[in-house]
């Protein structure tokens, strides 16, 4: 073989050494940038310039407040709260408890999207039946009502009892436990959305009632109202919780919110 022949074999020897070196010396584990685009974002699939998820430490105990939290009430005092009556509702031993006739109860702060927690327990006696027994609510944004009631064998209408959307959607289940035990909601809420005015994306909620799936991203129709159909008025894009004096001593504790900011999905 000529000299120039063996000169060309050893640089391409030489090339191909360097590439599988190199070949070897990528590291993927943050991800791939010569892989497809996902669908409608700037993005591709393992994508290492792909922003991650801000770290979030759990509570310490189930039910527990995330470190990303509010805490609403922590059993203390109501300095999160304000009345919209003339009274004040009971704080003892670690629990907040509705005071008939004081009034409804709304947050400081006002909300969008978000996940909530909160615990109640209906009065251990049994007073009356259907509505009248262990009633409250919880108003999202102070217009979308997740039902409180003692619904232990204790016949209503379905859209009325415990963890139904209100006058909307019954739950897919009755989940309830018996009168004066604590139940545990965890509520995913997504906020309305409104331009000049006009809806131009409903609110939807997902509920867990002791840990029991009631409504999987279930859309709203509206605000709540009782004996109407639900329909929706332009509205702030925040606005406070509100948990409601049905005029019977209801009790809640453990109550902690999330605010929901999505980084980087499409809006549906």
């Amino acid at each position: 073989m000529a000299q120039g022949g063996w000169a060309v074999q050893r640089i391409l020897l030489v090339l191909l050494t360097a590439f599988a070196i190199f070949g070897q010396s990528v590291n993927h584990d943050l991800g791939y940038d010569d892989t497809p685009m996902l669908p409608g974002l700037p993005f591709h699939v393992h994508d290492p310039q792909r922003p991650h998820p801000p770290v979030v430490t759990p509570g310490a105990q189930a039910g527990g407040a995330p470190s990303d939290a509010i805490v609403l009430f922590d059993g203390k005092d109501l300095s999160q709260w304000q009345s919209q009556g003339r009274g004040s509702w009971k704080v003892a031993d670690g629990y907040l408890q509705v005071v008939p006739g004081a009034g409804d109860l709304a947050t400081k702060q006002k909300f969008g999207d978000v996940q909530l927690h909160v615990e109640w327990a209906a009065p251990v006696e049994i007073r009356g039946n259907s509505q009248n027994r262990g009633n409250s609510g919880i108003f999202l944004q102070g217009r979308y009502e997740v039902q409180v009631l003692d619904s232990y064998q204790n016949p209503t209408y379905a859209d009325g009892q415990a963890g139904a959307l209100y006058g909307q959607w019954p739950p897919l289940a009755n989940a309830t436990r018996k009168p004066g035990e604590w139940q545990s909601y965890d509520i995913v809420f997504e906020a309305p959305k409104f331009e000049a005015g006009k809806l131009v994306k409903p609110a939807y909620a997902t509920v867990f009632l002791n840990g029991v799936l009631l409504h999987n991203r279930q859309v709203l129709m509206g605000a709540t109202v009782h004996r109407q159909l639900a329909q929706y008025a332009a509205q702030p894009a925040e606005d406070s919780l509100v948990l409601q004096d049905h005029q019977q001593p209801v009790r809640y504790r453990n109550i902690w919110i999330r605010r929901l900011a999505v980084y980087d999905r499409p809006e549906k």
